[in-house]
């Protein structure tokens, strides 16, 4: 009898750790779901370097939005901007998750012309003194690889199916009506953006058109201009976004893990050799600092 009530305690015990293991289990991967909330947290989404692909910052974003957990994203920016569409992309993913979160743009080494449109969709922007940002303005480049061909003996043929399919080719010396055309797209993307900076900082598009020239600023300056609400570091703005999400005491931060390995992934997936052959071909309309080399 003895035995079998030892077997029987045993049994009750391993059938209770059993229970709760499940519902810690339970518990862990509905919190993790934003389905149970364990403790108001406070997650940091990097934009890093040249902006050419935004399905991985958007898809973390998008993650964000129905957390229930989550109650302020701090999007840290360290980027001297990128191309057009990917930008857009991400300032739209940013304005769509502050519906349901508070966001806040935390500026690095540099935030700038791309990088900055992403940050104005942000509720408040928090800029170190020396962050390089602002170079509101587009740029295309072309290159004419004419003449050098010319000297080693090579001649480009090209078959089209209108005058404009291959503006801005290497082959050739741009006509006139073609930098026309392309300046009134220029134009027209800048316009976009200026009205986009307006829009965020509560700003007239008259004042931001006249610093809209491709100029930058420090951090320091930008603050004077209303381009940022504010100067601190990463951890201003974690604290920043915790306090006008109402999170009560010291937040918990959560730093997503980036998908892949950089460089390597970029290689793998072929990005590299896509963004060598647009940027040869001078085909790719960018938001991007231009800084003077030295």
């Amino acid at each position: 009898m003895k035995g079998e009530g030892i077997k029987n305690i045993l049994a009750a015990f391993g059938a209770a750790f059993f229970i709760i293991i499940i519902i810690t289990a339970a518990v862990v991967w509905f919190a993790g779901r934003g389905k149970i909330s364990l403790a108001d947290k406070v997650v940091v989404v990097k934009l890093e370097g040249v902006i050419t692909d935004p399905a991985e910052v958007s898809e973390q974003l998008r993650e964000l939005e129905d957390r229930s957990d989550v109650k302020a994203v701090v999007v840290r920016i360290d980027s001297p901007g990128g191309a057009v569409g990917p930008s857009q992309e991400i300032y739209s993913a940013i304005k769509r998750l502050r519906k349901t979160k508070v966001v806040v743009a935390s500026m690095g080494a540099m935030a700038a012309s791309g990088g900055y449109y992403a940050a104005v969709a942000a509720n408040k922007i928090v800029a170190n003194p020396g962050t390089i940002t602002g170079s509101i303005g587009v740029i295309v480049e072309f290159m004419n690889a004419e003449e050098l061909l010319g000297k080693i003996g090579l001649k480009g043929y090209v078959v089209k199916s209108g005058k404009f399919k291959d503006t801005g080719s290497p082959l050739r010396k741009m006509s006139a009506e073609e930098e026309e055309l392309l300046q009134a797209v220029i134009n027209d993307v800048n316009s976009q953006f200026v009205k986009a900076v307006a829009e965020g900082r509560g700003l007239k598009v008259e004042d931001v058109d006249r610093i809209a020239d491709g100029r930058i600023f420090s951090g320091a300056q930008a603050l004077e201009k209303g381009l940022v609400d504010s100067l601190g570091d990463l951890t201003d703005a974690v604290n920043l976004g915790a306090k006008l999400a109402g999170i009560q005491g010291k937040p918990v931060v959560i730093y997503p893990e980036k998908k892949g390995f950089g460089l390597l992934r970029s290689l793998v997936e072929g990005n590299a050799a896509r963004e060598f052959t647009e940027l040869f071909s001078g085909l790719k309309v960018m938001y991007m600092v231009r800084l003077p080399s030295r």
